[in-house]
């Protein structure tokens, strides 16, 4: 497997593009289900949870084609499908489970296996099941996929979810587009990424009103068009990168980035005595004396501060001055990454959802293996300001979420390098 090597070089000064959003992305691409004509986005991650999402929809028999270096994806739905999502693709990465609302909407059946992904928590499928069976489908579980049909096709209704899932909140979305009549989504999560979704699948002829509230009212039509989309901004991305140069030193330009997309995370780094402003061309941040300031961090739905960037966070409050608490209140299980921190010297107690966390002067150099996608990034931008060096080992993970980290971070000066596993 291939390990990251970070050398601790100082402040760090530059211009970073941030990618579109992988989690939007892997929203928008099912929605081609949905539609016998061409669905091409623009702006898309070059990830591989997005080459994981081709497979799954060629799987299914959809036509997909990747140009100007994968940033622009073009995807037909035009032949026959196969309802069948294997568990050999599925098992990768847990947004595979968004082909099941768009396959039941379009075909009327779908065998779909349970997903994988992230061993972060529970993460239960229960909220999608009763999100589609409120739409009229019939989902039964056996041999570790879920069995869905409906008897004529999917029928217009009004759902309350119980928690503001994200993901049932799309299938919930992509599946009421085609049913019978008027579908009321009450508690609905309220991301960016369910805001660009709808977008698209308005540029599709979708009938949706009541994005970015809890309440999304969605009319049902006939049939759906083509269109051309391009994915929004990466706010955790973009909140990663903005980080930089507050545990660095230094100042970034992340380009791309806009405040709306990270209100919550900019008022933390606010009080933790970070500038942030914006500028024509994205975000600027800068912090050029002293340590930063503790704050505690409690993570919330959007528009709260974001689960995931908790993990980022706390790197960043290893080294400030006084001590932090971080409560995770959306997965259970999310500390992983604080035993690797403390790897490096960090001061971390964990209860539970709260890590109290003590800052140091200075984080040391040591090796650490990512757990997650977002713990990964935590301890690379924790070795930016370790001395000495850091290797990060299983930065697969890495790879799942953020595109040519290496390339950015050295444009900005960072002393970073990607060892290549043997053979």
């Amino acid at each position: 497997m291939d390990s990251i090597l970070v050398k601790g070089n100082g402040a760090l000064n530059g211009v970073i593009p941030i990618a579109g959003a992988k989690n939007a992305c892997l929203a928008l691409m099912p929605a081609t289900l949905l539609s016998e004509e061409p669905l091409t986005l623009t702006n898309a991650p070059r990830l591989s949870d997005i080459r994981t999402m081709t497979q799954l929809l060629q799987s299914l028999g959809v036509e997909v084609s990747a140009l100007q270096d994968g940033k622009v994806i073009t995807m037909s739905s035009h032949g026959t499908l196969d309802p069948r999502a294997d568990y050999d693709i599925v098992r990768k990465m847990r947004a595979s489970n968004l082909v099941l609302g768009p396959l039941l909407a379009r075909l009327g059946h779908a065998v779909v296996s349970l997903p994988g992904g992230c061993a972060i928590g529970a993460r239960p499928m229960d909220i999608h099941i009763d999100a589609l069976t409120a739409l009229g489908a019939e989902i039964e579980l056996k041999d570790g996929y879920l069995h869905a049909k409906t008897q004529g096709g999917l029928k217009g209704a009004v759902h309350e979810m119980r928690f503001a899932s994200v993901g049932a909140t799309e299938n919930f979305v992509m599946a009421a587009t085609l049913a019978k009549g008027t579908s009321v989504l009450k508690n609905a999560a309220r991301e960016p990424e369910i805001v660009d979704l709808v977008r698209c699948l308005r540029r599709m002829g979708a009938e949706i009103e009541g994005e970015g509230t809890p309440t999304i009212t969605i009319e049902g039509v006939t049939a759906l068009r083509g269109a051309t989309h391009p994915v929004v901004t990466d706010r955790i991305e973009l909140g990663t990168y903005m980080l930089v140069p507050a545990i660095a030193g230094g100042e970034v330009e992340c380009l791309g980035g806009r405040i709306e997309l990270v209100g919550a995370f900019c008022e933390k780094l606010d009080a933790a005595g970070i500038s942030v402003s914006e500028t024509e061309r994205g975000i600027k941040v800068s912090r050029q004396n002293g340590r930063v300031k503790a704050v505690d961090v409690v993570t919330e739905p959007f528009p709260g501060f974001p689960t995931d960037l908790q993990a980022q966070m706390m790197a960043l409050l290893c080294t400030a001055e006084g001590t932090s608490v971080l409560e995770e209140k959306i997965f259970e299980n999310r500390f992983m990454h604080a035993p690797e921190l403390m790897r490096m010297g960090a001061r971390i107690e964990v209860h539970g959802g709260h890590a109290t966390v003590t800052g140091v002067e200075r984080l040391r150099g040591a090796p650490v293996m990512a757990t997650d996608l977002r713990a990964s990034v935590s301890l690379i931008l924790a070795a930016l300001a370790a001395e000495g060096e850091t290797v990060v080992s299983r930065v697969y993970h890495l790879d799942r979420g953020y595109e040519r980290v290496e390339e950015k971070l050295s444009a900005c000066g960072a002393k970073i390098e990607r060892i290549r596993a043997a053979g």
